[in-house]
C-alpha cells in the first residue's frame, strides 16, 4: 500500500512538472510570435514613414538599364548600381505618380527591378536600407516615357497597316525627320536583325530566312547615315558627306499590291552638292505632320520613276539607338 501511495504520488509530480514546462513554452511561443508582430509592424510603419518623409537619404545609388523610351506594355528592367560599395543589400523600390506621393512597389527587394510599362512618366528610385531599416542612400528618380508613335486605337492601328482615307492626309515638313540617322543595313549584315525576322515568321507566311532575304533588298544602302537639320540634308557614303537644302514638293499616294496604301512625302533639292539626289521621298506609315521616328527613304534625280520603286527602301533609326533598341523597336511593330 505504501508503494503504490509512493507511486501515485510521483506521476502527480511528474504531470504538474509537464504542465508547468508546456506553460512555459507557450508563453515563449506566444511572446516569440508578438516580438515578431511588432517587428512586422515597425517595419511597415517604417516604409510608410518613409513615404511620408519622402525619403531622405542621400543620393548614392545609379540606376542602370532605363531605355529612352518604352511602348505600352514593355518590359521595365533597372539595376540599382552603388556609387560606393557596401554589405548591405535591403532595397526597397519606389514609385510615383506626376509629382505624387512615393509608394513602395510590392516585390521588388533586390538591386534588381522588373515592371511593366503602363504609365507614361512614372518616376522610380531605388533606396538601399541599413541594419536598422532606416534609410541609408537612394537614387536619383528615373522616368519612364511610354511613346507608342502611331497609336494603340483602332483608326491609328489601321493608318499604320495603310489603311485610311485621303482627306485624312496632310503635308509634311521637313523637320518631321530632323535629327541623326542611321542605316539598319549594316545591322542585318551582322546577324543582329535576325530576332526579328524570325519573330515575324511566327505569324507571317514567310520562314525566317525568306523574310530576311526580303529586309536585305529592301534595306540595302551605301548612305549609312543621314542628318537633316534646318532644312538640310547630308548624307554620309563611305567616308564621304554630301549635303544640300530641300523644299517641298508635296505628296503622292500609292496603292500597293496587297491592297493597302502608303504616302511619298517629296521634297526637291534647291541648292547643294552635286552628288546630293533631286528628289528624295520619306515614308514611314504616318499620313500627317507628326515627328518621325523611323523612315524608309527614297532618292534620285526622276521623280516618277521613284514612285515605281516599291523594293528598295533604305531604313533609318535615331542613330542614338544601339542594336538592342533597333530590335525593340522593329519587334513592337
Amino acid at each position: 500500500m505504501k508503494r503504490l501511495l509512493t507511486s501515485l504520488l510521483i506521476l502527480l509530480f511528474i504531470s504538474i512538472y509537464l504542465t508547468a514546462c508546456q506553460g512555459t513554452e507557450d508563453a515563449e511561443v506566444n511572446a516569440t510570435e508578438e516580438e515578431e508582430q511588432e517587428v512586422h509592424t515597425e517595419e511597415k510603419h517604417d516604409h510608410e514613414q518613409d513615404e511620408e518623409e519622402n525619403l531622405e537619404a542621400p543620393v548614392g545609388v545609379e540606376i542602370e538599364g532605363v531605355a529612352d523610351h518604352y511602348h505600352t506594355g514593355d518590359t521595365i528592367e533597372l539595376t540599382a548600381v552603388l556609387e560606393e560599395a557596401s554589405d548591405l543589400n535591403h532595397w526597397h523600390w519606389f514609385s510615383r505618380e506626376s509629382e505624387g506621393e512615393w509608394e513602395v512597389i510590392s516585390g521588388q527587394e533586390s538591386e534588381a527591378f522588373t515592371g511593366e510599362a503602363t504609365v507614361n512618366g512614372l518616376e522610380i528610385k531605388a533606396v538601399l536600407y541599413n541594419d536598422d531599416h532606416e534609410p541609408s542612400v537612394q537614387s536619383e528618380p528615373v522616368e519612364v516615357v511610354i511613346d507608342d508613335h502611331h497609336g494603340h486605337d483602332e483608326e491609328s492601328q489601321q493608318i499604320y497597316k495603310g489603311y485610311f482615307e485621303d482627306s485624312q492626309v496632310e503635308d509634311r515638313e521637313l523637320s518631321d525627320w530632323e535629327g541623326d540617322w542611321q542605316s539598319v543595313y549594316p545591322y542585318l549584315l551582322s546577324g543582329d536583325l535576325d530576332e526579328v525576322f524570325e519573330h515575324k515568321a511566327e505569324d507571317g507566311d514567310m520562314t525566317e530566312e525568306e523574310y530576311k532575304e526580303y529586309y536585305t533588298i529592301g534595306y540595302e544602302t551605301d548612305t549609312e547615315r543621314i542628318i537633316i537639320e534646318d532644312g538640310n540634308v547630308t548624307f554620309f557614303e563611305n567616308g564621304d558627306e554630301y549635303s544640300g537644302e530641300y523644299k517641298s514638293d508635296g505628296y503622292e499616294i500609292l496603292t500597293y499590291e496587297a491592297g493597302n496604301r502608303g504616302v511619298r512625302f517629296i521634297f526637291e533639292l534647291v541648292d547643294g552638292a552635286d552628288e546630293m539626289p533631286q528628289y528624295i521621298q520619306f515614308s514611314d506609315h504616318d499620313i500627317f505632320p507628326v515627328d518621325s521616328h523611323h523612315f524608309h527613304l527614297y532618292w534620285g534625280d526622276d521623280r516618277e520613276a521613284l514612285l515605281e520603286e516599291v523594293t528598295n527602301w533604305p531604313t533609318y533609326y535615331p542613330s542614338e539607338l544601339d542594336k538592342d533598341g533597333i530590335v525593340r523597336e522593329m519587334l513592337a511593330h
